[in-house]
């Protein structure tokens, strides 16, 4: 009798192990499908971390926004509620230290600090990351850089994030509205 209840917790154990990981993947891909896409426009990027493994380190233009709430704190969670600008770039419409019952898309970020003076708070977005397969994550970074360093104003990059209900999702990185993975393709050719 005491190996069936040992068999059935093990059972039960194995279960939640699956459920999960499978609950996670569901969430993200759920954000990906039906979430509101977003534009970020970016800057230049850091360069290769070969200790955190092969991804693209994005830097946003977007981050930071007026609040007159001069209780915020470094290190503070405060909620950054989003809209969309003429051209579909993401934009700060209000920030909060408590999440309101809104309709708007909105996603937790950390404060870096508040600006007392500009009454400014400087916060970092918590996808800066585009993780890629091995082989791609240098030659991209290279791409991305290289295209960063041009003095024209006819580089455009940005990142395609998918959010909803605070959670936020990477899409893809684009240069001059074509994803990175063209440019790659493209250098792979050569």
């Amino acid at each position: 009798m005491k190996t069936i209840y040992v068999f059935l917790i093990f059972i039960a154990v194995v279960i939640i192990q699956l459920l999960v990981p499978a609950k996670m993947i569901y969430n993200k891909e759920d954000v990906l499908n039906s979430g509101t896409v977003y534009k970020f426009k970016t800057q230049p990027i850091d360069p290769n971390d070969p200790f955190r493994g092969k991804y693209v380190t994005l830097r946003y233009e977007l981050s930071s926004a007026k609040s007159i709430d001069s209780t915020i704190q470094r290190n503070d969670k405060v909620i950054i509620y989003l809209e969309k600008d003429s051209l579909g770039y993401a934009k700060v419409k209000s920030l909060s230290k408590t999440k309101h019952n809104t309709s708007r898309d909105f996603i937790e970020v950390e404060v870096e600090y508040y600006d007392y003076h500009s009454t400014e708070v400087r916060f970092n977005l918590p996808f800066d990351r585009y993780y890629m397969e091995e082989s791609k994550a240098k030659p991209a970074e290279d791409i991305y850089r290289k295209f960063n360093r041009r003095n024209d104003s006819i580089n455009e990059t940005y990142a395609l994030v998918a959010i909803k209900n605070g959670d936020a999702v990477l899409k893809d990185v684009f240069i001059n509205d074509k994803s990175i993975h063209y440019y790659i393709e493209k250098e792979a050719e050569k």
